[in-house]
């Protein structure tokens, strides 16, 4: 996942941030500062740069070490600021990443500007999100096909029961061969899903085994979504504000014109 520390951030509190934040000449001077308190992992100067709220844009999960090191390795590629009007962006690396946090321009100079930060933070979140639900579709996918291969049927439940393989996923010993399907499909804490989607097995009479997804919170952890069946085709559609409650009410797959194919 590209970033997380700083694309990865999303917003779970609504906050008040302090005023008192630093102010630079030029926007070039704000972002290599941001970029050297990342990399001496300086919480006081991060406060100094983004505010004192700046940790509620993380995810639960917190920092994660290998996306600071993916972006000051990208930084070290190339980095630059670019300017359009009293708002800039830095981009790094070889693919032009763009850093969601702006510099504005005001009265004072330039700094970072966490609340404009805001809806792009959450719009990235939301996308790499629905591409994890994706991923997680096809790989059940690959999951059924390969409990069938085993039991010469397809699992109607993704996890087992207590000491049995009745299920896509089971616990191994070392030097067992693993179960069909990870043990992400079932999260550590209940309710936060994997990604933020939650996911159940849905019956296909015509193809043996389908399943739908659905973001855990509308519009925060995610906006589309998805089901698919044996035929690995995913659809999309958007439940609106009663995702839920249309999800829980889904009881085999049978996508309608509201149900758009995702193009590979």
């Amino acid at each position: 996942m590209k970033k997380k520390i700083l694309g990865g951030m999303m917003l779970f509190l609504v906050s008040t941030f302090a005023i008192a934040q630093q102010h630079f000449s030029t926007p070039d001077q704000a972002t290599d500062a941001l970029a050297k308190a990342i990399s001496e992992q300086n919480e006081d100067e991060m406060k100094n740069l983004l505010g004192d709220d700046w940790r509620n844009f993380l995810p639960p999960e917190g920092v994660d070490p290998e996306a600071v090191d993916r972006f000051l390795r990208d930084w070290k590629v190339s980095h630059s600021t670019v300017i359009a009007g009293d708002i800039a962006h830095l981009v790094v690396g070889d693919s032009n990443w763009q850093l969601p946090i702006p510099v504005v321009k005001g009265e004072s100079g330039w700094q970072f500007d966490m609340r404009k930060a805001a809806d792009e933070i959450l719009t990235r979140e939301i996308g790499r999100n629905e591409l994890a639900a994706i991923e997680a579709l096809h790989a059940y996918v690959d999951a059924q096909q390969s409990y069938y291969a085993l039991n010469q049927t397809y699992a109607q439940k993704i996890i087992s029961s207590e000491g049995k393989k009745d299920g896509l996923y089971w616990p191994v010993a070392p030097g067992e061969a693993p179960s069909p399907l990870g043990p992400a499909f079932s999260p550590q804490i209940p309710g936060t899903g994997y990604h933020g989607y939650r996911f159940r097995i849905l019956p296909d009479k015509n193809n043996g085994f389908a399943m739908i997804a659905w973001p855990v919170s509308y519009g925060q952890t995610g906006v589309m979504s998805f089901v698919i069946n044996q035929d690995d085709n995913v659809y999309q559609a958007n439940l609106g504000d009663e995702t839920q409650q249309k999800a829980e009410a889904t009881t085999t797959y049978h996508p309608d014109k509201n149900w758009q194919r995702v193009t590979p």
